[in-house]
């Protein structure tokens, strides 16, 4: 049984991870980056994460999926030129239309926190930053204990990108071979363990179409046979839920623990030792010898909060924008015009 103390320790202990992720991070990314460059039309300071937070709020108490989304928001948009925020641009031909973005949603609430912070302190807070600190709250609203143990620090400071290119969306698939998907983590400067927390850490919520597993059920590899790595159990719920060649809508849980399937934390490791993986790199992450121990330590530990959210700290920094390199966009869904792309409160914040 968990303590009370428990929370605050794992805080604590996060919190500490700060000095040692610090050399790590890329640019000049800061915990606390808005702390005092806030203020609002009256000249009062505001807070920019208790504004994120609140709006997190709000609307995960209507739609417990945002965790899910957002997660897989923030991964395609760090994975594809950095975290920039990039995948929120409506350009002709962005990474938005690109076929493993289709899926993506949660654009309007990411719009909705920039226009609550926009009429508050106007050209301070980048789209890039909101998404992250947005997934961050998301996480812990998802704590089914209630207790604050996903919580994690994020950095901030990050500028908006200009560019957005389906062109340039060349993310893992969901057939990806393990050691094939370690090396696409490895060149966005990720280890083995940070891959293994992100993927599981990421799929522990939300819902795989049949689509995109129906070949685990009934021709696995060409095979004419499944995928003998599914449990059996599994097979026959999956085969009733999406039977062969009917192009089925249906979906079903990352994580097939029913208890909790909404709730960011290690049980997905747990499932698929059990054989309960849905997608064939989440199975696979329980088999192949560079990940298979990293999956049962997580599985038998009681540290996932704080290694999740060491994790995701990393996530956050791959190839982040900064000073000219970026913008703070006015909108997040367009670039700004190119009088304010050149300037707007640069000094203000670097200078």
């Amino acid at each position: 049984m968990e303590m009370p103390g428990v929370a605050a320790g794992v805080a604590l202990a996060l919190i500490l991870i700060i000095v040692n992720l610090a050399g790590q991070c890329s640019g000049q990314l800061q915990f606390g980056f808005y702390n005092g460059k806030c203020r609002d039309g009256n000249g009062f300071q505001r807070n920019v994460e208790d504004i994120v937070k609140q709006k997190v709020k709000e609307k995960f108490s209507s739609d417990t999926t945002i965790v899910a989304a957002l997660l897989r928001m923030q991964f395609h948009d760090c994975f594809v030129n950095g975290c920039d925020a990039s995948i929120l641009l409506d350009v002709p031909n962005g990474e938005k239309t690109a076929p493993p973005n289709l899926s993506v949603r949660g654009y309007e609430f990411i719009e909705d926190i920039k226009t609550e912070i926009e009429n508050t302190c106007p050209g301070i807070v980048s789209c890039a930053d909101i998404i992250v600190m947005a997934t961050r709250d998301a996480v812990v609203e998802s704590d089914i204990k209630k207790m604050g143990t996903g919580w994690y620090p994020v950095q901030t400071g990050r500028r908006d990108g200009r560019v957005s290119s389906a062109q340039n969306v060349n993310l893992p698939s969901p057939s990806i071979p393990v050691p094939q998907a370690i090396a696409a983590f490895s060149s966005k400067k990720l280890s083995t363990i940070d891959m293994v927390y992100l993927l599981g850490g990421g799929h522990s919520v939300g819902v795989a179409h049949c689509g995109l597993f129906e070949n685990r059920l009934y021709d696995f590899k060409n095979t004419g046979n499944p995928d003998p790595a599914m449990n059996t159990t599994l097979l026959q719920t999956l085969r009733t839920l999406c039977p062969r060649n009917s192009g089925s809508p249906n979906s079903a849980n990352l994580d097939q623990d029913p208890l909790k399937s909404s709730s960011v934390d290690k049980s997905f490791f747990e499932q698929i030792r059990l054989g309960n993986g849905i997608l064939e790199v989440d199975q696979q992450l329980a088999l192949d010898p560079n990940t298979r121990f990293p999956v049962a330590r997580i599985a038998g530990s009681d540290d996932f909060s704080f290694q999740f959210g060491r994790a995701m700290i990393k996530l956050g920094a791959v190839d982040v924008k900064i000073g000219r390199d970026g913008e703070i966009r006015k909108k997040c869904a367009a670039v700004n015009s190119p009088s304010r792309s050149s300037g707007g409160n640069f000094f203000n914040l670097f200078g």
